[in-house]
């Protein structure tokens, strides 16, 4: 089976991670999308519990059955790091051809990454258009141009209305609920 593989903070998940997952069911070969939530950010980058990130993955992509959310970096020592997790998933489940979701904007950043060379063995990318950044290897639908950091600065702001037909509106209801992200009160 030809799984995506795409992981990410998803703090919190919002209509370009859903349009994403969508767009990779509808022109890649792949059966299913893995959305992998981080477990403990390399970068030590403050996030929202693990569980409640799930669940608002969970809540985001309950209309596409085929995409499903993965703890599997909850189980993994250490800090997320895509090769660990990758070969994990590799080791658990070879029945699997892994391809690896990243943004345009990864490209740039490739030198960075712990054996990003390994890690293209290991999954062959598969690249999403973003705005701002041009690349051969990316398609020609853009995603739209929302960000977590968008998402959370409005949140904590109270603009509640800056979210609308940017998060899905469970998502925000449990944003809401669990007074994520600086919620007012």
């Amino acid at each position: 089976m030809n799984v995506a593989v795409f992981g990410g903070s998803f703090n919190p998940p919002h209509v370009a991670h859903v349009l994403a997952c969508a767009l990779l069911l509808s022109v890649e070969d792949v059966e299913r999308v893995l959305l992998v939530p981080t477990y403990r950010h390399p970068l030590a980058k403050s996030l929202a519990p693990f569980e409640d990130r799930v669940f608002m993955c969970e809540l985001a992509m309950i209309d596409l059955p085929r995409v499903e959310v993965s703890r599997v970096e909850q189980s993994i020592d250490g800090d997320s790091l895509t090769l660990r997790t990758l070969e994990r998933l590799a080791e658990t489940r070879p029945d699997w051809r892994l391809r690896l979701v990243v943004g345009a904007d990864i490209l740039a950043e490739a030198q960075r990454w712990y054996r990003f060379d390994a890690i293209e063995k290991l999954a062959p990318l598969i690249v999403l258009g973003r705005v701002g950044f041009d690349t051969p290897r990316a398609p020609l639908v853009i995603l739209p141009d929302v960000s977590s950091t968008y998402v959370r600065t409005a949140v904590a702001r109270g603009a509640w209305n800056e979210l609308e037909g940017v998060v899905p509106r469970s998502v925000v209801e449990h944003i809401r609920a669990r007074k994520l992200y600086g919620a007012p009160t």
